[in-house]
């Protein structure tokens, strides 16, 4: 890196690459990118120092990014091959990494914590994160969310030998890190149009363990399929909520609240009280502390930044909480993840009658799991179902929000467009009521916010 001045990301606003974005222009460099869309993250990057543009021409591109001696091109597995600057730079030989391939060198000059998994990666990676902020050891952190406590999904420090990571399956990407210790916390299929079947998913994971360095750790869920490929010298420990080498023991849920003891290997930290009480982060705390302790950090320091934590933006963001009206966001977009999501706030209120605004991601995820999402999005009271946000995807024939819509078993359902959305809204009653999904739904939490209260 020290021959080059400046980097220019193609997909900039996106929430992986956008710490990048962060980190490189903390270290001085020139950077700038592309995106498709402007959105509040891509604004703050331009405040930040970063030349950002939305339209795909290379006229657009500053003069200082357009040599290939001295700028390095960036690129998120989103962006189409037929995307005009990306061919540009490809036919003037410009040096092209991977997002993947830069937090490969980061994790390979640092000890890295890298938290891998289908679903909970961004809450636990953001905990791991919170916990060594509030000790001695301190941490560099690239997030896959906003944390709530930082206001930001980038943390640097000048002291610290620690990075925390989370680590991406998505196109093989974390096969590029070289993690210290690693946390899986779920291997759920997904991203079938990638891998192609659930075995070669879990093979990616598998390889993504033979890469934890000598003298590392693997902290894996209890139940997952995974079958680790560990070095000689690498220590494997097993957690889940009730049972493993890390464990809770006497949890206690009532008045907003949850505690419970950890148990580990020769400790067990009484009283610990999640910040974010949600039955899912007994799981993804457990996880996270499990790192803290086998880095040394205190029991009190533990105890502290667990009840402190406050989370990742868009990880079950409550906008309204009120005793009449709860209107709560969440990026759940994978069946299990919506399904965990859904019953905890069942479990949080089983009295009220609980809607949800459903924005379905990518073609081939519908088509893979439309059962699964069906079943899952069936534990509301009522659902309403918009059209599919295909991202990275072109439409696949067949493949419509309509295959979840016939299979829902709610009481009532509603299929709609977006822009039908907000007279829906206007025309009813909500006692708790959810958006979720990964696209570009969050758009409309403000004017449904409005709309409700």
């Amino acid at each position: 890196m020290k021959d080059f001045k400046s980097l220019y990301f193609i997909g900039a606003g996106g929430i992986g690459m956008s710490s990048l974005v962060r980190y490189f222009l903390s270290k001085g460099y020139d950077v700038g990118g592309y995106d498709k869309t402007s959105t509040d993250l891509t604004s703050e990057l331009i405040k930040e120092g970063a030349d950002i543009h939305f339209e795909d021409n290379i006229e657009n591109v500053k003069d200082k990014y357009k040599d290939p001696e001295s700028t390095i091109i960036v690129l998120t597995p989103a962006v189409p091959h037929t995307h005009g600057e990306l061919n540009w730079f490809k036919d003037k030989g410009f040096e092209i990494l991977k997002r993947s391939q830069l937090l490969g060198i980061i994790t390979r000059q640092s000890k890295g914590l890298c938290v891998a998994g289908t679903h909970g990666k961004t809450t636990t990676s953001t905990m791991v994160a919170h916990l060594f902020r509030n000790s001695d050891l301190d941490c560099n952190a690239f997030l896959g969310g906003i944390s709530k406590n930082y206001k930001t999904n980038l943390l640097l420090s000048d002291k610290s030998e620690f990075s925390v990571i989370e680590a991406d399956e998505y196109d093989r990407s974390f096969h590029q890190l070289s993690p210290y210790m690693a946390v899986i916390t779920s291997s759920d299929p997904d991203h079938l149009d990638i891998y192609g079947t659930e075995e070669a998913y879990l093979e990616s994971f598998a390889q993504f363990t033979s890469l934890i360095r000598e003298g590392g750790v693997l902290v894996m869920k209890n139940d997952i399929k995974v079958v680790p490929r560990l070095k000689d010298n690498v220590k494997l420990y097993r957690y889940s909520e009730c049972e493993g080498d890390f464990h809770a023991d006497n949890i206690r849920i009532g008045n907003g609240t949850i505690l419970y003891d950890f148990v580990g290997p020769d400790v067990r930290i009484n009283n610990i009280e999640l910040g974010v009480p949600l039955r899912i982060n007994i799981e993804n705390s457990i996880a996270a502390i499990a790192l803290a302790y086998l880095n040394g950090i205190s029991e009190e320091n533990i105890k502290d930044a667990i009840k402190s934590f406050r989370g990742a933006k868009r990880r079950f963001d409550f906008y309204i909480k009120r005793e009449d009206l709860v209107f709560i966001d969440d990026y759940a977009h994978h069946p299990d993840e919506i399904k965990a999501s859904l019953s905890s706030v069942k479990q949080l209120y089983p009295d009220k009658k609980l809607s949800v605004i459903f924005q379905p991601h990518l073609y081939s995820r519908t088509k893979d799991f439309y059962i699964e999402f069906a079943d899952s999005l069936s534990i509301a009271d009522e659902v309403i179902l918009l059209d599919i946000y295909p991202a990275r995807e072109l439409p696949i024939e067949g493949v419509t929000s309509e295959l979840i819509y016939k299979n829902l078993n709610c009481k009532e359902k509603i299929l709609c467009n977006k822009a039908e959305i907000l007279d829906i809204v206007k025309a009813k009653e909500f006692q708790v009521l959810m958006t979720v999904g990964a696209g570009d739904i969050e758009r409309l939490i403000s004017p449904i916010k409005e709309i409700i209260e």
